[in-house]
């Protein structure tokens, strides 16, 4: 999203950079096409300025980052301009400048049109706080030594609002482009754009003359520079090497924030996490456990086939994820597939639930049919692992009269030794039942 915003932004600084009037549009392929159509009404020397003032900020950055390129680069526009008239030749400048700062009064309320515009102020918010965290991530990225706050943006996000409403203020929210040239611009702390406020409310107040001659093409230099920084290759290529469907949850957004929009690629890429989220917790994974050989230790029977051993009347399973009615489903379905494989030499089932954090009431049910089937099958459940919260809704519901209480153990081993010592008991039981019956009948 960060990237294919930038992108966007980025492309939407044509019209300055060329000197050409574009229709703006947050859709790509209709600002290219915009752009296009009117490529022939290139003012050149305006092309020239913008060209020259992204080349000369790269070449700083890569010089010395402590030089402050975008000042240099405005500086030099405004100089340029009213030295050699470049305005009469058609290169867009800023202009006047409006001076002066916005009255403070309280907001009117027209409380007839609040149900009208709370939807409209809700999306708002959501979008706002959702552009800002993202950028702000996007630059986290960058530094090892930032870590952004959440919940401290959407403070610092609500009281900025709260307290520009009282001087008319647009809605505010972390801008793409204005993030993106204060940390090219080298800022650190928070204090960056107190200072930046501070000399804005000066420039309004005093030095707005000095910016008339602001060649247009020179911000949009800025600009561009700024942003296409955010745009990140190397994490879409880690993605599709480790993690494909990470990949093409990035691509899908990609393509959706180019085409469509910034707000619907925010909206639609959230969406697409969110199915993505449930699709995964609906089919966790799920291990089945063996032996280490001479040891107590359990491991997955898939990652180490040559190290473990498995046995005829056990089935070791590790469940990984919560039990709720996404996926009870899957993790029966499952169970019932290893069970198949085991054949009717099964006599214990041992659940690892060391990774079950929560167990919802409809997994609860399904908990119940299951254990009463396996009992059906003289097949006894034994829980191993279980952690407090887990254990708790056990208790809660009653399963732990299902199970028995006997049948709940710490460690997989316990509960493997426990059943093995059973195991071997009704063995020897059915040993001596046997005999029983053939002395009985020499009698």
């Amino acid at each position: 999203f960060t990237s294919a915003a930038a992108i966007i932004i980025g492309l939407s600084q044509l019209k300055h950079l060329l000197g050409t009037s574009i229709e703006s549009s947050n859709q790509i392929h209709i600002l290219l096409k915009n752009a296009l159509s009117n490529i022939t009404d290139t003012n050149i020397i305006t092309l020239s300025i913008g060209v020259v003032a992204i080349v000369f900020i790269m070449t700083i950055k890569k010089l010395s980052t402590r030089i402050p390129a975008a000042l240099v680069v405005v500086v030099l526009g405004v100089l340029i301009i009213y030295s050699f008239g470049l305005n009469d030749f058609g290169v867009k400048i800023v202009g006047e400048v409006p001076s002066g700062l916005p009255s403070l009064q309280v907001p009117t309320f027209e409380y007839s049109r609040i149900s009208e515009l709370l939807p409209i102020a809700l999306t708002l918010a959501l979008i706002a706080f959702m552009e800002a965290i993202s950028v702000a991530k996007a630059v986290e990225e960058k530094h090892t030594d930032y870590q952004v706050d959440s919940n401290q943006e959407l403070i610092a996000l609500g009281t900025s609002n709260i307290m520009g409403s009282f001087f008319q203020s647009y809605p505010t929210t972390g801008g793409f482009s204005r993030t993106a040239v204060n940390d090219q611009a080298g800022a650190k702390t928070g204090i960056a754009p107190m200072i930046s406020a501070l000399v804005v409310g000066l420039t309004l107040l005093f030095l707005t003359p000095l910016f008339y001659y602001l060649p247009n093409a020179v911000l949009a230099a800025i600009i561009m520079v700024a942003v296409f920084g955010l745009i990140d290759f190397k994490y879409p290529v880690d993605l599709f090497k480790n993690r494909r469907d990470e990949f093409f949850l990035l691509i899908a957004t990609f393509l959706i924030t180019l085409m469509v929009g910034i707000k619907e690629g925010i909206l639609l890429g959230v969406l697409i996490s969110l199915l993505l989220l449930v699709y995964r917790t609906s089919r966790p994974h799920i291990a089945v456990l063996g032996r280490i050989r001479n040891t107590d230790y359990f491991k997955n029977v898939t990652r180490f086939p040559e190290d473990t051993e498995t046995f005829k009347e056990f089935l070791i399973v590790r469940f990984d994820a919560q039990l709720y009615f996404g996926n009870k489903d899957y993790f029966k379905m499952e169970l019932l597939k290893q069970l198949d494989k085991k054949g009717t030499a099964l006599k214990f089932i041992i659940l690892n639930a060391e990774a079950i954090n929560y167990i919802d009431s409809s997994a609860v049910h399904m908990l119940r049919q299951t254990i009463n089937e396996l009992k059906t099958k003289k097949i006894k459940l034994v829980i191993a692992g279980a952690i407090g919260p887990t254990r708790d809704i056990f208790y809660s519901s009653g399963l732990i009269h299902d199970i028995g209480k006997s049948n709940f153990f710490v460690k997989t081993s316990e509960a493997f030794k426990h059943c093995e010592a059973l195991s071997q008991k009704t063995a020897i039981e059915e040993k001596i039942s046997l005999q029983s019956e053939k002395y009985t009948n020499v009698t």
